[in-house]
């Protein structure tokens, strides 16, 4: 299948391209701001036609998310606007998005794993923005599949770990939030699973939203102290609630994704948090080998 991959340059774009690399049964397009703007419907109509994409894996987005609170209609563009452009190419061109959103979508006080179907309450710009996309996008008539993911981490980019691992190189101690569980995800491992999704699909009729990220839950404070154990960096980790921290935008407390939905239909596993840190941790190691 011919397959468009746009925000090519961030986390989840890049691991799609290190698997691409080694993929003979599809054509990948990956594309960026530089190349293809999303919020342009005639860029993208004539793109998709162009290049006859059957499949659309949508990775661009806003993610500032302290920012989309002086931005909120940049954000808005971002990950409401252009999901839509982009169904309604993928309607004319009978194709497949599959569009990742998050658990900002929720409000974070819930006492169990969301659900797919829980009731959507974004509480900030950026899960406002995240949400709008995620309806217009069901009230298309396209084919697609959504899914939402939390604490997005990889070797490349800005995240969580990249910046635990400066900080605690710089540092004798750092003050993290302990209030605030959810689960990590490293990019690689929902990369791959997209790729089981696109092998698995015939073209049939789908409406599907999924929830993944790696198994198990902590803490950000747990988090932090697990990154600086496995990367032998002597800088103490201390707890602190989340209004001790002042942001602009409010964080949820607890945003557990459950994965149930998501592992029967594809029959996958999931890898736990810890390994996938492991892994992730040896890759950046070799990069500064390198």
């Amino acid at each position: 299948m011919n397959i468009l991959v746009t925000g090519s340059h961030g986390q989840l774009g890049t691991e799609l391209g290190k698997i691409a690399k080694t993929d003979r049964k599809h054509q990948w397009f990956f594309t960026d701001i530089d190349t293809l703007d999303i919020t342009n419907d005639t860029q993208v109509r004539h793109f998709f036609g162009m290049n006859q994409i059957e499949i659309c894996i949508n990775c661009a987005a806003y993610t500032a998310v302290d920012k989309a609170e002086d931005e909120p209609e940049k954000a808005m563009l971002v990950n409401a606007t252009a999901p839509a452009i982009l169904a309604g190419a993928c309607e004319t061109h009978h194709a497949l998005l599959i569009h990742i959103s998050t658990d900002y979508v929720f409000n974070g006080e819930h006492f169990k794993p969301y659900e797919e179907g829980d009731p959507i309450v974004a509480v900030s710009s950026y899960g406002l923005s995240k949400a709008k996309g995620e309806a217009l996008i069901r009230e298309s008539k396209a084919n697609y599949v959504i899914i939402r993911t939390s604490w997005l981490y990889s070797a490349v980019g800005n995240n969580f770990v990249k910046t635990m691992l400066r900080l605690g190189a710089e540092r004798e101690q750092l003050t993290v939030i302990f209030d605030q569980v959810g689960t990590p995800t490293w990019a690689f491992d929902l990369a791959a699973t997209i790729v089981v999704l696109v092998d698995r699909y015939q073209k049939e009729s789908l409406h599907a939203i999924y929830h993944f990220s790696n198994e198990g839950a902590i803490s950000w404070y747990d988090f932090a102290k697990t990154i600086m154990q496995l990367a032998n960096l002597k800088c103490k980790i201390l707890p602190i609630e989340s209004k001790d921290y002042p942001v602009k935008t409010k964080r949820p407390f607890y945003s557990v994704l459950n994965k149930t939905r998501i592992k029967n239909e594809l029959g996958i596993q999931i890898p736990y948090w810890r390994d996938s840190l492991i892994k992730c941790l040896e890759e950046i190691d070799g990069k500064k080998q390198a």
